[in-house]
């Protein structure tokens, strides 16, 4: 990623007009959150009462997101700003900093047991890392919802039962989903719960639903896997006839789709990982998402030793 030019988002930032905060109880509060996925779970907790701006959008690699003058403005004029942590994106607290932005600031994974990943040979330099995908686990979403409830409910007293109201629907509905993936995931026997993705972002949904996936390269999409990695990923497909091998929608297929032709596997359906996808497909938003995902990867998975 490339680094951010505090200097330059300062005075960016500083040439914008500071919208300063309505008196007006119609007008909806404007919150900005780091990443797509975000945006949609404060989006439904506040419903009208808030109007949501991401600045990674749909189909976008927040690994890779360098922030724009733009994205500075966009931080001065909003009430809230919502990051996931975990250092997810280590650009959003520099971008406010730099911005000079005086309002508060919501970690939303705060609470979450975080996952650290073991130090391996070539992944992320042999050093161990913090997991940041905690969104992968929807039972990790209820803490998710409940700290943007919180924060609304802050900001905003007179909101605070619509907030309140808008949480509890949701997390009945991510108590269904839970159950819909492990319901899905049960008709695999434990040697077909394996498969192949982009990047090592589905740490919490295998310690969730006891799956393992291995990937090429690291928890971020930054860094590029060596050749010696590689071989052993296509070594391990073929000792394990592993049929599931999915791309990302918001990675590079190329390097997916050579292993996949050295191995003689059929990629999957793409999968939506770190960013929703566009409105006309079938990750809009985190719920449908999750869905998809949990489909697409059961069928895959049925594959595996045929």
């Amino acid at each position: 990623m490339k680094r951010l030019t505090l200097k330059w988002l300062a005075c960016a930032a500083l040439s914008a007009p500071l919208v300063l905060p309505t008196s007006h109880a119609a007008e909806p509060i404007p919150v900005v959150a780091s990443f797509s996925i975000l945006a949609d779970l404060v989006q439904v907790v506040g419903g009208d009462r808030v109007k949501v701006q991401a600045l990674v959008g749909p189909d976008a690699d927040a690994h890779e997101f360098t922030p724009s003058p733009a994205d500075a403005k966009a931080i001065l004029r909003a009430r809230l700003f919502v990051i996931n942590g975990l250092n997810f994106e280590p650009w959003a607290q520099k971008l406010a900093k730099s911005a000079a932005y005086p309002g508060p600031t919501l970690v939303a994974s705060q609470g979450v047991k975080p996952r650290t990943m073991p130090a391996e040979e070539g992944h992320d330099h042999g050093h161990s890392a913090t997991d940041p995908h905690a969104w992968q686990d929807p039972t990790n979403v209820v803490i998710y919802v409940k700290n943007i409830a919180k924060s609304l409910s802050s900001l905003d007293p007179q909101g605070a039962d619509s907030y309140q109201r808008n949480s509890a629907v949701y997390i009945k509905e991510l108590e269904a989903l839970d159950a819909f993936a492990k319901e899905k995931l049960a008709t695999l026997t434990r040697q077909q719960r394996q498969l192949i993705t982009s990047h090592d972002a589905f740490g919490y949904f295998a310690a969730r639903y006891q799956i393992r996936f291995l990937a090429p390269q690291g928890i971020s999409t930054d860094g590029e896997p060596s050749a010696k990695e590689v071989a052993q990923l296509i070594r391990q497909i073929k000792k394990d006839k592993i049929r599931a091998v999915f791309v990302e929608n918001m990675s590079n297929p190329q390097l997916l789709a050579q292993i996949a032709k050295d191995t003689g596997v059929t990629l999957g359906p793409k999968l939506y990982v770190d960013a929703l996808s566009g409105p006309s497909e079938p990750g809009s938003s985190y719920l449908l998402m999750m869905r998809h995902n949990v489909t697409q990867l059961v069928a895959g998975m049925k594959l595996n030793e045929l």
